[in-house]
């Protein structure tokens, strides 16, 4: 196996196959990964229910492979979860989750020789607190009778316990405010290729289509990955047919295509930029969540932002918040998990990417480049 190899595999654990999302490949390669000692550790969501899970880290193959299934409904933040770990380990990830692992490595808080990263296809993943709303709201279910879900062809379709499918398209529930996080729907990196594998279900045809799993080789340490749980027993490949290949590409360009189109609708140029600002975080109370979960800041309890973190010095625009835009300019990926937590409901993530955008796009650079394969950048900044 080498970099740029493209399979279609499936676990060969019943129960992970059934119960994993496209076939449960991604969690058998973790757990062959653990069994066979090419890592030391293995990140997984412990699922509590459809809307609630912990990130693990475990030795455990049992618990690695109990965590098989999908959950497009709880976030996730493995980047500081492992940041600081002197461990082999591996994770799965979402193109947000890998941009912020690879931010980290450049905090030398991440060793990224010793980290196998799984990325996942992503079309956006929702709050889980609006998705039981939506649930009662647009589909008429009760959410404790939700057993399963999916994304497929534009539509959000959740199954429930009686065997029955609900679904409705994306655009229709995004219209009614549901669906997708905002930052999400215009997020332009949906299949993750800064990571060692690429998976997904995008590509996966004929009789295999929800049965299996579409992976695309992008390092040499993804190629080991993959080969180690064929070797172990734990999954089986065979080449995409070129049908597959050709529709994965296709849907890559659509929800990009889409993506961009979101960016246009979301960053409407303003008037008064600092009065823009100054507006949108005048709630602010400075209780610094934003900045205990963003995954990409790693300087801990003291740092620049913090020493201006009191309600003193806000006359115009907290200095909390002003040195925070600088200091996430080339490195916000956008996840949107400070918007997640803010108790007084800021877009602090489309805050963060107004700021971040001009800077990022100048320098024709995206959150999670791995500044290892030069040339870093394509463009100077022009101040």
């Amino acid at each position: 196996m080498q970099k740029g190899e493209m399979f279609v595999g499936w676990s060969m654990k019943e129960d992970v196959r059934k119960r994993g999302g496209s076939g449960g490949l991604v969690t058998s390669v973790l757990a062959a990964a653990l069994e066979k000692k090419l890592v030391d550790a293995v990140v997984v969501l412990k699922k509590i229910n459809e809307f609630e899970a912990v990130p693990i880290i475990t030795s455990d193959v049992n618990e690695v492979l109990n965590s098989a299934g999908s959950l497009h409904s709880v976030p996730s933040n493995f980047a500081k979860l492992i940041a600081n770990k002197n461990l082999k380990v591996a994770l799965p990830a979402k193109g947000c989750d890998v941009r912020g692992v690879i931010e980290q490595s450049k905090r030398n808080a991440v060793n990224l020789d010793n980290t196998f990263i799984i990325g996942l296809n992503c079309g956006g993943s929702m709050h889980p607190v609006v998705t039981r709303e939506m649930l009662e709201v647009m589909y008429k279910i009760k959410p404790e009778d939700v057993h399963g879900e999916e994304i497929e062809k534009g539509k959000l379709i959740f199954e429930t316990k009686d065997g029955k499918e609900h679904a409705i398209t994306i655009d229709e529930l995004e219209e009614k405010g549901y669906g997708r996080r905002e930052s999400c729907r215009y997020c332009t990196i949906k299949i993750p290729n800064n990571a060692d594998l690429a998976c997904g279900n995008w590509g996966v045809t004929g009789d295999l289509a929800g049965k299996a799993t579409f992976v695309e080789i992008n390092s040499e340490k993804g190629a080991k990955l993959l080969q180690n749980a064929v070797d172990a027993g734990y999954i089986q490949l065979q080449k995409p047919d070129e049908k597959g290949v050709a529709a994965r590409a296709k849907i890559k360009g659509v929800m990009e295509g889409l993506g961009k189109k979101w960016k246009d609708k979301v960053f409407v140029p303003v008037d008064n930029r600092l009065e823009y600002f100054r507006k949108e975080l005048e709630n602010c109370i400075d209780c610094g969540a934003c900045k205990a979960v963003c995954p990409t800041c790693s300087c801990g309890d003291v740092s620049k932002c913090t020493e201006f973190h009191y309600r003193g010095d806000a006359y115009k625009m907290s200095m909390y918040h002003l040195v925070r835009f600088l200091h996430l300019a080339d490195s916000c990926i956008g996840c949107g998990q400070c918007s997640d937590v803010c108790p007084v409901d800021i877009s602090l993530t489309r805050l963060y990417r107004r700021f971040a955008n001009t800077m990022q796009e100048q320098l024709k650079y995206e959150p999670g480049m791995d500044l290892r394969k030069p040339p870093y950048f394509e463009a100077k900044l022009e101040v």
